[in-house]
C-alpha cells in the first residue's frame, strides 16, 4: 500500500488485515469491511450524479477520495454462465440507454463527417486488399498464411460491398434528419465489467461519454462475437430499446467493416491471425443473415 493510502487509512482509523491486487485495483479487507482502491484517471463525480438523477444507480459507490485515488464500496460477484451474463448485461445496458436518452440537434456536416470517414476507410481497405492479393498471386510458392488468405478473399470484398451499400442507405435516410439520438454510453462493456451482487453493477466507467447507443453494442460484439449469441442479445436489447433504422444500418455497417490485416509477423502467428480475421468476417456475415427476416436477406447479402 502506498503512502497516500496508508496515511488516509490511519487518519480514518481503518485497519488493514489483507490486501489483494487484482489487475489495476487493490482490494482492502479490514476484517469487517472491504474496499476497492483505484487510481483516479478521471473524476467521475459528475457522471455518477447525472446517472443517479436519471434513476440509474447500478454502479459501485465512491466512499472516500484522496488526492489521487478513489475508494469504492466492494461489490462481490455471483458466478453465472457466460450466456446468462451476456443477457443480463444487455438488460442493464438497455436500462442505461433508455434512462439517459435525449435528442441532439445536428447539422449536415455531422453526418457528412461520419459518411466520408467510413467511405474513406472502405476505399482504403479495398485498395489495400487488392494490392495484397496481387502480391500473393505473383508468388511462385504461397506460404500457408498467404494461401489461407487468398482462398477466402471473396469474404473481404463481400464485407466491403455490404458496408458500402449500408453507408449509402444510411446517408440517404439520415440526410433528412436534423436530430440524432444520444445516450450516455458506458463505452467499455465486457463480461469483466459487470458484477452481480444484491443488484447488477457496471464497473470501469472511465471511458464513458455521450454518443450514439450503437457504440456500446459494437464494442461488446467485437469482443465476444464467437462466445455469445448476438442474435438473441440484440433481440433482447430491442425488446426494451428498439434501434432506429439509421442506427441499425450504421451498426451493421461498422461491425462488418474488416480490419486492416498486417502481414508482418512469423508464419505461425500469421496463420492464426488470418484465421481469426476470417472467423470474424464469417461470424458477422452469419449474424446479419440470421438477424434479418428472410424477405430482407437478399438486400443484406
Amino acid at each position: 500500500m502506498n503512502r497516500e493510502i496508508r496515511e488516509f487509512f490511519d487518519k480514518e482509523n481503518i485497519v488493514t488485515k489483507k490486501i489483494t491486487i487484482k489487475k489495476d485495483v487493490r482490494i482492502i479487507d479490514t476484517g469487517q469491511d472491504r474496499f476497492v482502491i483505484k487510481r483516479r484517471d478521471r473524476n467521475l463525480d459528475d457522471l455518477f450524479k447525472y446517472l443517479e438523477s436519471r434513476s440509474f444507480n447500478y454502479f459501485p459507490k465512491i466512499l472516500y477520495k484522496t488526492n489521487n485515488y478513489d475508494i469504492y464500496e466492494y461489490v462481490s460477484d455471483t458466478s453465472i454462465p457466460m450466456e446468462e451474463k451476456g443477457i443480463d448485461i444487455i438488460k442493464l445496458l438497455t436500462m442505461l440507454h433508455s434512462k439517459t436518452t435525449f435528442y441532439k440537434d445536428v447539422d449536415e456536416d455531422y453526418y457528412k463527417k461520419i459518411y466520408e470517414g467510413i467511405n474513406s476507410k472502405i476505399n482504403y481497405l479495398e485498395n489495400y486488399y487488392n494490392d495484397i492479393a496481387e502480391i500473393i498471386e505473383r508468388q511462385e510458392y504461397m506460404s500457408p498464411s498467404s494461401y489461407l488468405f487468398i482462398r477466402n478473399i471473396s469474404l473481404v470484398f463481400r464485407a466491403l460491398n455490404y458496408c458500402r451499400y449500408n453507408i449509402e442507405k444510411w446517408y440517404k435516410i439520415i440526410d433528412e434528419k436534423k436530430r440524432i439520438r444520444i445516450v450516455n454510453i458506458h463505452n467499455n462493456i465486457s463480461l469483466d465489467h459487470y458484477l452481480l451482487d444484491s443488484r447488477p453493477n457496471f464497473i470501469s466507467w472511465r471511458l464513458s461519454k455521450r454518443d450514439m447507443p450503437i457504440y456500446d453494442l459494437i464494442k461488446f460484439y467485437k469482443e465476444y462475437y464467437l462466445e455469445l449469441d448476438f442474435c438473441e442479445l440484440l433481440r433482447n436489447y430491442e425488446v426494451n430499446y428498439p434501434m432506429l433504422l439509421e442506427e441499425k444500418l450504421l451498426f451493421f455497417c461498422l461491425i462488418s467493416l474488416p480490419e486492416k490485416l498486417e502481414f508482418n509477423d512469423s508464419e505461425y502467428n500469421l496463420c492464426i491471425r488470418v484465421k481469426k480475421f476470417y472467423d470474424y468476417l464469417n461470424s458477422s456475415d452469419k449474424f446479419i443473415m440470421d438477424y434479418f427476416p428472410k424477405e430482407n436477406k437478399k438486400q443484406y447479402s
